[in-house]
């Protein structure tokens, strides 16, 4: 019986080029984005510019976290205490909680089978709302061409959450390019690691011009590269609050180089992502997740489904991948662990009957791919679910005692 040691949060070192760029910083001792010396350019400002040119954006903002850069897209279009905000039902805490921590009221929309947002539902709840906070969840990108025109026709302004579609695409638009703000993350768990980090792109200098205000630029902004001009700044400078949440040096120094060496990851991602995929094709009682011909997707994670299955037969799965070294999580469970949670838990919203969403996540399983695992580890991994899938769906409850399940 196959046995799989490696670990599923471990990630890989900064690269030794993010590493002496960090030492760099270290050893002036300028963290802060606007301590500079002489000429010197920000780091952070340097990473801004930079990764507009990698998005085809106009402007780019880094801050604090992804977290952060929901919160500044959703005030910068004006988002307050009593408007309604359309988000999917299946995504992560901070999006939902972007939304009430404006004030604002998240309206959940439900969830398909691919694991995006429901366009027939969205259509059905534009009515009312004042923005979408379109969350990619788990790299998951929805027809974009039929989203954008709902929206459109509504009137109703799009923020992406793109944390986990760095260097995806829709036909061929980067994912964060459809909406008026595309927000990342760069949390260890993402596609470029600083710990925490984020970033915030989008073409119109009025909405950017609120946005770096709002990050804490005080009236430093024009040392800002990747930024709308000067009078883009003067309607809004003394009329916009500072919600400090602004990235500093170091971050930007550590993730310079690993943008460089993004498009390689990604393919890097997308290989582990493809051998779990064959590995698992056609196994009893697991269904793949599709994915549509318009997607260009990146795959950090992995996700199928166990349809219909009860819930004491997928603890048992779980609890048998794990004493194998597997560690999926489940977000049918009925109360949140580690990271993943699901509507119910978010009682900041008001409570919402979402009966699509609740049936498939109660046969989601989700699992991390990260780069520290090799083609042959997939294979393994794959191996091991599809046997333990094949048993518990065959009949064979049993599960080890002594295994915990992870967080």
């Amino acid at each position: 019986m196959e046995i799989f040691t490696g670990s599923f949060t471990q990630q890989e070192p900064i690269p030794e080029a993010g590493i002496e760029a960090a030492l760099r910083v270290l050893r002036h001792g300028r963290l802060h984005r606007y301590n500079t010396a002489g000429e010197e350019i920000a780091e952070t400002a340097l990473l801004e510019e930079e990764f507009a040119a990698f998005t085809g954006a106009k402007y780019c903002l880094a801050v604090a976290s992804g977290g952060y850069a929901l919160g500044a897209a959703l005030r910068a279009i004006g988002i307050g205490p009593g408007d309604v905000v359309l988000t999917n039902a299946f995504t992560l805490a901070p999006v939902p909680g972007a939304i009430a921590a404006v004030g604002a009221t998240p309206v959940f929309v439900e969830t398909t089978e691919g694991l995006t947002i429901d366009l027939g539902d969205l259509a059905a709840k534009t009515k009312g709302a004042k923005a979408l906070l379109l969350s990619h969840m788990r790299g998951h990108i929805c027809d974009m061409d039929r989203l954008m025109a709902i929206c459109n026709a509504a009137q109703l302004p799009v923020i992406e959450d793109c944390a986990h579609t760095m260097g995806a695409s829709w036909r061929g638009t980067p994912s964060g390019r459809h909406g008026v703000f595309g927000c990342y993350s760069t949390q260890t768990y993402k596609h470029m690691n600083s710990g925490e980090g984020g970033l915030l792109v989008s073409d119109d200098p009025d909405l950017m011009a609120k946005a770096i205000l709002l990050s804490g630029s005080y009236m430093l902004y024009p040392r800002h590269r990747a930024a709308p001009p000067p009078e883009a700044f003067e309607a809004v400078k003394y009329v916009t609050p500072n919600v400090s949440g602004r990235m500093d040096n170091l971050r930007a120094a550590i993730l310079r180089p690993q943008l460089t060496d993004l498009p390689r990851q990604l393919s890097r991602w997308n290989a582990l992502y493809r051998a779990v995929e064959a590995g698992l094709q056609s196994t009893p009682g697991l269904q793949l997740i599709d994915r549509p011909e318009g997607e260009d997707y990146v795959a950090s994670s992995f996700q199928f489904l166990l349809p219909d299955w009860p819930a004491d037969r997928v603890r048992s799965l779980l609890a048998r991948a794990a004493a194998r070294g597997v560690e999926l999580k489940w977000f049918g469970a009925a109360e949140p662990q580690g990271f993943t949670s699901r509507h119910s838990s978010w009682r900041y919203a008001p409570a919402q009957d979402m009966p699509r969403t609740d049936r498939v996540l109660a046969g989601l399983i989700d699992m991390r791919l990260p780069l520290t695992f090799s083609i042959d580890d997939a294979a393994v991994i794959a191996r091991i679910l599809r046997q333990e899938v094949s048993a518990v769906f065959q009949g064979d409850d049993s599960a080890p005692a002594s295994v915990p399940l992870a967080d």
